[in-house]
């Protein structure tokens, strides 16, 4: 009985603080843009032509690019 006194409070702090990092990585904008890192790993880190790593707002500015003409 006495190690659910340990237990639970300790179990309550781990919780609490999975919790607080998970919001941390949202707030810090670890989930904006899950797409492009999948992508990036197609192409040539030497390539100047690959645009996975644009954001959205990069490739809405260039709309005569190949790869967003489809």
């Amino acid at each position: 009985m006495g190690a659910l006194y340990v237990m639970i409070p300790a179990a309550l702090i781990l919780v609490a603080l999975a919790i607080k990092i998970f919001f941390w990585a949202v707030d810090s904008g670890q989930y904006e843009d899950l797409d492009s890192p999948a992508h990036s790993i197609l192409f040539d880190d030497d390539d100047p032509m690959h645009t996975a790593h644009m954001n959205k707002k990069d490739t809405a500015e260039n709309p005569n690019d190949e790869q967003n003409n489809g």
